[in-house]
């Protein structure tokens, strides 16, 4: 979680502390009491946080740390087994920024630019229980757990039932031809250490999909409870006490390390030279050339995961050359130059910024949360639903608090658990409105939900959003009406200026809304950011304010503002100082108009609402709106279809050359243009006497 919420480090320590308190006790009953009291996803983001806070002051580290240890403590039931080196665990990274981070802080300890003097080897990270493996002359003497890294609990009976798992290296023969076969370069003469006195190997246990489901329907059938995840079935199968159980389980076995020297100078070698003498190793690991090979082979196995027969949460990325990542060095518990790049969790922890209310389509008020942006099922989200006030009072949830966010299933962001002991006592409590924030009408109760007295107000909010998206004002094309009542309804819009701060992952998070989609809204948001003048005035739906007057309004204004970009927090400014006077002065608006035009620009919701759009990065082009030209004076009228053009360009011209168009015939009429199908204007200018032009006479005036 991002942690820019800490302002001084008397913030950074409080909140280590209650950090470490949770993340020691979550860990305890994980490791310990093999009970899961929030998700390995959820655990994972909290020691992100804890570690992001301790780099940036290290001076608060305490050997104490929960990233100073790696595992559990052993269980009492088994023997002891003292790890020679110690099986370190690893940091997270969740992001590419986190993975530039961890270049550079290795490159700023060995004094080595990483990225141009190593590659990388990429590992699958399998969701499993980590194991070392001790061989002597060949044979497998020995199988320990982790443990808490140093001290690690003796399952050797346990690990003997796993097929994958080899009870005895091969023969000089075998391994000579099997390292000529793979190519591997540079290890000392097979014939000046072999047969080995003794070797480590280290590598994961793990249930593959298919077992870990006939485990569950044994136990379905048997009326048990069924198992939440592989990864525990795998634990709990290698810690029993009766081998008979672990091998009813069929594990299954992938060695990634060796410790000790055979020659080997990467960490690829490392896996080809374990293939040679007999071991299971994971086929899809790769090296990669360049931290962007890194990131492909990332998302590669984040959206092919699924077609894996087993769990994986994440690539472990390691530093290739050997001597590299020896020079690094450990930091905490942790290896330097090894990190695990996990995929994005499907539960993340996250602060609730506000929580704000949102009128639906139906006047029903729901309460939203705007969450610190956080990445939670491969999506950056900063809304979560709250359903309705005995949702927020189930959680017991405060603007402010520190909560588990899940997005589980490619659903909806759900707020599943407030983390009360990271409380720091500025939490506010939410207050449900007594007035509607769309129109201030009382809110009504009615059971759980709240709704806005006014029958017509969602209704009427809703048109305006479809008003302001339409063709003649902002354009956002795919910003269709069902889409804009989607968003109301998931809590995304509150008014205008929201459209503009919607995020990818927001709507990526929806139901039915994938990534292409997510990116193809926002991308044509982003493009219609600046508008003209008219254009902009026609979107803010001015009561008797048409796309004519719209553009009549922006010649005035043009006059009173002559820069050539504007804001709309300026043009509200503007409006603000526009007297009646003048705006009778511009034709056809009379005192009804007029009025209407004063009461927008001095009512403080649509002041509130054209700040916003200006710091969501709206910007307003005034164009130069000719007084001058051939048309200077001269008003049009428009019926009937044009065949050569669009309408909408031929007032432009008109326009562009001085005059003015009106959607009403009256004895100010100049010209009444009549396409084909003309309709009652055309009677009119008959009866007023309105000089008529054809088409062909119209294109003939304006060129």
């Amino acid at each position: 979680m991002p942690i820019g919420h800490i302002k001084n480090k008397e913030e950074a320590k409080e909140r280590i502390t209650q950090l470490r308190v949770l993340i020691n006790r979550y860990r305890y009953a994980y490791h310990v009491l093999d009970r899961e009291e929030i998700s390995e996803d959820a655990l994972d983001t909290l020691k992100k946080e804890l570690f992001d806070l301790e780099a940036r002051y290290p001076d608060l580290i305490t050997s104490d740390s929960p990233t100073q240890r790696v595992g559990g403590e052993p269980l009492e039931a088994f023997q002891k087994v003292t790890h020679e080196t110690p099986m370190l665990s690893l940091n997270d990274a969740f992001s590419k920024e986190d993975m530039h981070e961890w270049i550079r802080r290795i490159s700023n300890f060995t004094k080595v630019d990483v990225s141009r003097n190593s590659d990388f080897y990429c590992e699958l990270k399998i969701d499993g229980l980590a194991i070392e493996l001790l061989y002597e002359n060949g044979i497998f003497v020995r199988g320990s757990t982790r443990g808490d890294g140093v001290i690690g609990e003796d399952v050797t009976y346990n690990l003997k039932t796993i097929d994958a798992l080899p009870l005895s290296l091969l023969s000089q023969e075998e391994v000579e031809k099997n390292i000529k076969s793979l190519g591997i370069q540079g290890l000392k003469p097979l014939s000046h250490y072999w047969p080995l006195k003794k070797l480590m190997v280290r590598g994961e246990v793990f249930l593959t999909r298919n077992e870990f489901n006939r485990i569950n329907e044994e136990q379905h059938k048997a009326g048990k409870k069924e198992y939440a995840n592989p990864r525990n079935v795998a634990a709990g199968s290698v810690r029993q006490l009766d081998p008979r159980i672990t091998a009813s389980r069929k594990l299954d076995f992938f060695a990634y390390d060796i410790v000790g020297d055979v020659g080997q100078h990467t960490h690829e070698e490392d896996h080809l030279f374990l293939k040679a003498i007999g071991f299971k190793v994971n086929e899809h690991n790769k090296r990669a050339k360049t931290l962007d090979e890194v990131f492909e082979f990332h998302t590669y196995w984040g959206s092919h995961r699924e077609r894996l027969q087993y769990e994986i949460d994440g690539v472990v990325v390691i530093i290739n050359k050997n001597e590299l990542y020896d020079k690094a060095g450990v930091i905490g518990k942790a290896p330097r130059a090894a990190i695990a790049y996990k995929f994005s969790p499907k539960e993340a922890i996250t602060i609730v910024e506000d929580i704000v209310v949102q009128v639906g389509r139906t006047g029903t008020l729901t309460p939203v949360a705007i969450l610190r942006p956080v990445g939670v099922g491969g999506v950056i989200i900063s809304h979560a639903t709250l359903h309705n006030i005995d949702e927020i009072e189930r959680l017991g949830l405060k603007i402010g608090d520190t909560i588990i966010v899940t997005r589980a299933g490619d659903v909806i962001p759900k707020i599943t658990k407030v983390l009360l002991e990271l409380r720091t006592g500025k939490e506010k409590i939410f207050q449900f409105p007594t007035h509607c924030p769309q129109d201030g009408s009382p809110v009504l109760r009615n059971g759980v939900a709240y709704r806005c007295s006014n029958k017509g107000c969602g209704a009427r909010f809703r048109e305006s959003l479809y008003h302001f998206v339409s063709r003649h004002a902002f354009d956002i094309r795919g910003l269709g009406a069902k889409i804009i009542d989607r968003f109301i309804d998931e809590g995304l819009i509150k008014d205008a200026a929201d459209i503009f701060t919607l995020k990818e992952g927001d709507i990526e998070a929806l139901q039915r809304f994938g990534k292409k989609s997510a990116e193809n809204i926002i991308k044509e948001i982003k493009n219609k950011k600046t508008i003209t003048l008219p254009r902009f005035i026609y979107s803010l739906g001015i009561v008797h304010v048409g796309e004519e007057t719209a553009h009549l309004l922006a010649r005035a204004l043009n006059d009173l503002n002559k820069d050539q970009i504007i804001t709309p927090r300026d043009l509200g400014e503007i409006g603000s100082r526009i007297k009646e006077d003048e705006l009778y002065a511009i034709q056809d608006i009379g005192p009804v108009v007029a009025k209407s035009i004063i009461d927008y620009f001095n009512d403080m919701h649509h002041t509130i609402l054209l700040k916003k759009l200006h710091e969501g990065g709206v910007r307003i082009k005034q164009e130069a709106l000719s007084r001058s030209g051939r048309l200077r004076g001269k008003r049009f009228v428009f019926t009937g279809t044009l065949k050569t053009l669009s309408r909408e360009a031929a007032k432009e011209k008109i326009r562009a050359y001085g005059g003015d168009v009106s959607e009403l015939v009256s004895s100010k009429t100049d010209y009444v243009v009549a396409g084909e199908e003309a309709g009652s204007k055309l009677e009119k200018a008959k009866e007023l006497n309105v000089k008529i032009v054809s088409e062909e006479e119209f294109l003939a005036l304006i060129e």
